[in-house]
This record gives structure tokens, sequence and C-alpha cells, in this order.
């Protein structure tokens, strides 16, 4: 399984958060994940694994997937409420 990065971007605290296609490489239909991976910028991301996972979308390209996601992604209200119902923070 592939793991690629669509977006990318900084909470103003440190973490990234991210939309991470989850599908195999030139797989139908593409799925992604919004995730908050804490350890960007620390000594612990080299030890590799991947955040779990807050919000999923599924579409027909990386270009639906990340149109889906990137509005949740870019607004700080609803990561925190999306790590809140999941339990991470």
């Amino acid at each position: 399984m592939a793991d690629s990065v669509l977006y990318r971007r900084k909470l103003a605290h440190g973490p990234d958060v991210r939309v991470r296609r989850t599908s195999a490489d030139g797989e139908t239909p593409v799925t992604a994940v919004i995730d908050v991976d804490r350890r960007a910028g620390t000594p612990r991301e080299k030890d590799g694994g991947e955040p779990p996972a807050l919000k999923t979308a599924t579409g027909q390209s990386e270009a639906e997937v990340l149109a889906a996601l990137k509005p949740d992604a870019d607004d700080d209200r609803v990561i925190a409420s999306l790590l809140r119902v999941k339990g991470l923070r």
C-alpha cells in the first residue's frame, strides 16, 4: 500500500496536519485520510509509523479526495473536534 502525502500544513503549536493517500498508487477508487502527525519536527519523526486517521474520503482521483478533505484539514476547529472525537486530545 502506498503512503503519499497530498497536503501538509503546520498547526500553530507544531504538529503537521496531513491529507495522505492510503490506497495503492494507481488504484481506483482513491482513498485518503486526514491525520495529525504530532512527531513532525521532533527526533521521534524518524521512528516511522502513521498516526490514526481522523477522517476518510474516497473518490475517483487524488484531486477529488483532496477537494473533499482539504476544507476540514485547513480548519483548526474541525481538527480539534476530530481529535476529541477520536480520543486523541
